[in-house]
């Protein structure tokens, strides 16, 4: 497989946030290039699927991801799942977790806004993590052929269900013992081992490619508090992950 070399480093972000821009690691022939060969190269890609049938983009929104589950059968991601896939690189994600009393006082109609604490997720042994993903073309019918925004390329993130093992390293007594008790679903997280077929666009039976979809060994992953400032997408430095003592709004497990 011939591979693509970065011409130059990529900024990072700090609070990537659905509708935006992410980095994404694709197989595909080169533009303009007339050889039909698939090579490897990082691409940018807005986050939220616009299925090619789409008749607006704002569909995209609503398909930031996708359910390992049924990803092979659902009509906006059946067919980028057997011929466009990608891996989405990063250090972690965020996810918020709901304090038990607040969502208490939430059933009780008491708060309708309960507050929550954000996480950040991030592998252990502090390498970067490759969440499996998708990607689609939608050719916007508005513009004129050669307009630069003529086509959009835009990404979805596969999900699983959650890990229920214990997370690596000490979570504190205050903090979630498992990535369920933060959220239900967590991005799918590829192993080294299997980016090759993942990505590879000749590999199309569905049996094949689900069978890809295992989540890494129990206990990868570690997650820590992290400021609230995370909640709002203009907050975007490196301050942003680092790691509180302890849950900021008192979220007790």
């Amino acid at each position: 497989m011939e591979k693509w070399e970065p011409q130059e480093a990529l900024a990072p972000d700090w609070n990537v946030a659905p509708t935006k821009e992410v980095h994404a690691v694709i197989d595909r022939p080169l533009k303009g290039t007339g050889d039909p060969r698939p090579v490897r190269q990082m691409r940018k890609l807005k986050w939220g699927l616009v299925p090619s049938w789409a008749q607006s983009p704002d569909l995209g929104a609503k398909m930031i991801n996708a359910r390992a589950e049924t990803v092979h059968e659902k009509p906006a991601f059946r067919r980028p799942f057997t011929s466009r896939r990608c891996l989405l690189p990063a250090d972690g994600y965020y996810e918020w977790c709901t304090a038990r009393n607040e969502l208490m006082l939430e059933q009780e109609g008491k708060r309708k806004r309960p507050r929550k604490q954000p996480y950040f997720v991030t592998p252990a042994d502090g390498s970067v993590m490759a969440m499996a993903g998708l990607y689609e073309f939608w050719r916007d019918s508005t513009l004129p052929d050669g307009h630069p925004h003529a086509w959009w390329t835009t990404c979805t993130v596969v999900t699983t269900d959650a890990e229920t093992a214990p997370l690596a390293g000490d979570s504190g007594e205050d903090g979630p013992k498992s990535l369920a008790e933060i959220h239900p679903r967590m991005p799918l997280m590829l192993l080294p081992e299997v980016w090759d077929a993942w990505l590879d666009p000749a590999r199309r039976s569905q049996e094949e490619l689900r069978a890809l979809l295992e989540p890494p060994p129990p206990g990868t992953m570690r997650a820590y508090p992290v400021s609230t400032e995370v909640s709002n997408v203009r907050n975007n430095g490196p301050e942003l992950l680092h790691e509180l003592t302890g849950p900021e709004v008192g979220t007790l497990f």
